[in-house]
């Protein structure tokens, strides 16, 4: 999902016609909240994405395909905060969305805006907006989550403590080698790991790689306990 610095919103399909899910009530939803008295539409969109290693801003400029077009521009949340987007003009909607982008690429966006005529030469991201990055997040939730707050699970989970673990380090696998580089370096580095100490016969019994039998098994068991070696360090 993506939204534009007009307010229109990509759900469904990409800029060269390929359909990635249908548009189902979505729709439906933005504009009966713009029919009916008092309702509001909420979209709810992460700033960025990673694929193959690169991490791109899910907050455009401009797209090719929309699924819900600028004129229905209501409220759009990211994890930086709250853009209410309706009833405003084309500058204000860009200004709200470049305070709830990602730091790392609210530049190159404020860029195309000027560009385009939409915001004066002037404009500047205040300063309380510039600092919108995943560490600064994470700086801001610790001390609360030491408290018991903002946890993985806050409606709570089934998953047992070796298994939010496993998680943990499966996600960073997964991270880790979403490209041929980094597959080439994890396995050099299972390749050349010892035996996993004994705190992780649990989480890799829970994976059956407690006793792996052939190679493939071997390099799996290491290259799953180095990613735990790095979550139970953290």
């Amino acid at each position: 999902m993506m939204v534009t610095l007009l307010g229109a919103a990509v759900s469904d399909g990409l800029a060269d016609g390929r359909v990635v899910s249908g548009v189902g009530g979505q729709y439906n939803f933005v504009s009966m909240a713009h029919a009916l008295p008092g309702a509001r539409s909420i979209l709810c969109v992460r700033s960025t994405r990673t694929s193959g290693g690169e991490t791109t801003s899910n907050i455009v400029w401009n797209y090719a395909h929309t699924t819900i077009p600028r004129h229905l521009r209501d409220i759009v949340v990211t994890e930086y905060g709250i853009a209410d987007l309706r009833g405003r003009t084309d500058q204000e909607v860009i200004a709200a969305l470049l305070n709830v982008a990602d730091s790392r690429f609210q530049e190159s966006l404020l860029a195309k805006a000027k560009e385009a005529r939409k915001l004066p030469a002037g404009h500047r991201i205040p300063d309380a907006f510039r600092n919108n990055t995943p560490a600064a997040l994470e700086r801001a939730f610790a001390k609360h989550r030491g408290g018991g707050f903002f946890s993985e699970y806050p409606f709570g989970t089934d998953l047992t403590e070796d298994e939010i673990v496993l998680a943990r380090a499966l996600k960073l696998l997964q991270a880790r080698t979403s490209t041929r580089g980094g597959k080439i370096g994890a396995l050099a580095s299972a390749l050349f790991s010892g035996k996993p100490p004994e705190q992780m016969n649990r989480p890799l019994q829970r994976m059956r790689l407690d006793n792996p039998t052939t190679f493939g098994e071997r390099m799996l068991q290491r290259l799953v306990a180095n990613a735990l070696r790095e979550v139970l360090r953290n």
